[in-house]
C-alpha cells in the first residue's frame, strides 16, 4: 500500500467560538449520508506546499464527521518528480516539448503507485495535482470507485502539448475540480467541473493565536533581530514567485527606509527538485547582504516560526507572477498583517474589497512597501478588512462544507447548498 500519513484527531466542535454553532451543525448535517463512506486522497508530499498543508487539516475533520477517510503518499525517484515538476510548470504556460522519455517515466511510476492502491477498496479516489493523475488508467470499468482529479495550480493558460497530454487521463475522472473557473483550461468544458477555493485552518499551529512576546523569541532563536523592521515572503523557492524580484523590490525599498530587513522563508519539498537551484542563487545573495536573511524548514523552520513572521512582520510579500491560489496571502491577513502581492491566479480574490495591494512590477512592489512602512493607520485597514475577508470567505469549514457537497453530487445525493 502507499505510504499512510498520520493525521491524529480534530474535532469540529473546537471551531464553533470562530464560525458559530450554525455552520458547524450545516457540515454535520451535510455529512450524515457519507457516513463510513471509504475516501482516499493521493497527493505527492507530506509536507512542503499548499496541498499538504490543506490534508493535514481537512482530512481529520472529514474523519471526525464520520467519512473513513485517508490521506496517502505516492513514492517516486528524482527522474520521476523532474518530470513532473516540468509537468507543473508546462500547465502554467511554460514552453516545453514532451519527449518520448518523459511519457515513459510519467506512466511507469504511476502505474506503480496505482498497483499499490488498490482502489477497488475505496468509495471515493481524490487525486490532488498532476503527479498522481495518470494512476486513473488502471481503473477496472467494473470498479464503482469514483474518481475525483483536483488541480491546485493555475491551468488558465496551460502549455497546450502537455495539457493535451495529460487532459487523455483527466478526462476519464468522475469529477475535476479547479480553484477558480478562470482555471479551467481552454476547450474543457465537462459538465463534471466543479469550482472549490481552497482555505486556511485558524486552529493550526501556523494560524493560531501567538502572543507578541512569544513571537519575538521564537524568530530571536531563529536568529532574527524581531525588532527591527522586516517584510518577509514565505513561499517555496521557485522562479514563479519570483524570489528576486521580492529582493530587488526591498532593495529599492531600501533607499528611503534604510534599516528594513528581508527575510525569505521557505520550504524544500519532496517533489521539487529545481528548488535547490532557486535556493543556491538566493544564498549568493544573502551573503551579500547584512539585512537579508534565508530561512527553511532545514534550518528550523516550521509552522510556529512562520506563524511568528507573519505576525511581526510589516508586510507579507507574495510577488507571484502565476499562482494557484497562494494560502499564505490568507494566512497573513488572518493575522491582520497587511499583504503585498502580484496580482496573479488567486491572490486577487484573497484581497478583494481591501486587506492588500496587488502590484504589477517590481517597482510597484517597492512602493507598496514604503507606503504599507510609513502609513501604519493604512496598514491597520488593510490588515483589518484582510481579516474580515478571510473570516467570511477562507477558512477551513467553508473548504470542509465544499468537499461534502462535492462528495454528494460525486456520488448521487441531493446537492442543494445552504448559506454559509
Amino acid at each position: 500500500m502507499l505510504q499512510l500519513v498520520d493525521v491524529g484527531r480534530q474535532s469540529l466542535d473546537a471551531y464553533k467560538p470562530i464560525v458559530g454553532t450554525e455552520i458547524i451543525e450545516e457540515l454535520r448535517d451535510l455529512a450524515k449520508p457519507l457516513k463510513g463512506l471509504k475516501v482516499a486522497h493521493i497527493n505527492a508530499t507530506p509536507y512542503g506546499g499548499g496541498v499538504s498543508e490543506l490534508l493535514r487539516s481537512l482530512v481529520p475533520l472529514e474523519k471526525n464527521l464520520g467519512l473513513d477517510a485517508e490521506w496517502r503518499i505516492i513514492f517516486g525517484q528524482e527522474p520521476f518528480f523532474k518530470v513532473t515538476k516540468t509537468f507543473h510548470d508546462a500547465l502554467q504556460g511554460a514552453q516545453h516539448r514532451l519527449s518520448s522519455e518523459e511519457k515513459d517515466t510519467y506512466v511507469t511510476y504511476n502505474y506503480a503507485n496505482s498497483r499499490e492502491l488498490k482502489a477497488a477498496d475505496y468509495d471515493v479516489v481524490i487525486i490532488h495535482d498532476p503527479q498522481p493523475a495518470a494512476m486513473i488508467e488502471t481503473m477496472e470499468a467494473s470498479h464503482k470507485t469514483k474518481w475525483v482529479w483536483r488541480c491546485h495550480i493555475d491551468t488558465s493558460q496551460p502549455n497546450p502539448e502537455v495539457w493535451a497530454y495529460l487532459r487523455n487521463y483527466i478526462v476519464h475522472y468522475h469529477r475535476v475540480v479547479f480553484t477558480m473557473q478562470e482555471f479551467v483550461p481552454p476547450g474543457f468544458s465537462r459538465a463534471e467541473v466543479e469550482i472549490i477555493p481552497p482555505a486556511i485552518d485558524p486552529l493550526s499551529p501556523k494560524n493560531m493565536e501567538l502572543e507578541p512576546g512569544m513571537a519575538e523569541r521564537i524568530l530571536s532563536w531563529l536568529g532574527m533581530f524581531p525588532k527591527e523592521p522586516f517584510v518577509t515572503q514565505i513561499s517555496r523557492f521557485d522562479t514563479w514567485k519570483d524570489p528576486f524580484g521580492v529582493v530587488k523590490a526591498y532593495q529599492m525599498a531600501r533607499e528611503e527606509i534604510p534599516e528594513l530587513h528581508l527575510a525569505l522563508v521557505g520550504s524544500m519539498a519532496l517533489d521539487d527538485p529545481t528548488g535547490w537551484d532557486v535556493y543556491k542563487e538566493l544564498t549568493e545573495l544573502d551573503r551579500a547582504d547584512n539585512n537579508l536573511q534565508i530561512f527553511t524548514n532545514l534550518t528550523g523552520v516550521s509552522n510556529i516560526e512562520v506563524n511568528a513572521f507573519q505576525r511581526l512582520a510589516k508586510a507579507v510579500i507574495q510577488k507571484s507572477v502565476r499562482e494557484g491560489f497562494g494560502l499564505v496571502v490568507s494566512e497573513a491577513l488572518w493575522k491582520a498583517t497587511p499583504v503585498i502581492a502580484g496580482r496573479a491566479g488567486g491572490i486577487p480574490m484573497q484581497v478583494q474589497g481591501g486587506g492588500g495591494i496587488l502590484v504589477d512590477s517590481t517597482e510597484d512592489c517597492a512602493a507598496a512597501i514604503v507606503e504599507v512602512f510609513k502609513d501604519r493607520a493604512l496598514a491597520q485597514e488593510l490588515g483589518a478588512v484582510g481579516r474580515a475577508n478571510v473570516a467570511e470567505n477562507y477558512l477551513i469549514t467553508r473548504l470542509l462544507r465544499d468537499e461534502l457537497m462535492m462528495l454528494r453530487s460525486v456520488l448521487g445525493y441531493s446537492s442543494d447548498r445552504k448559506a454559509a
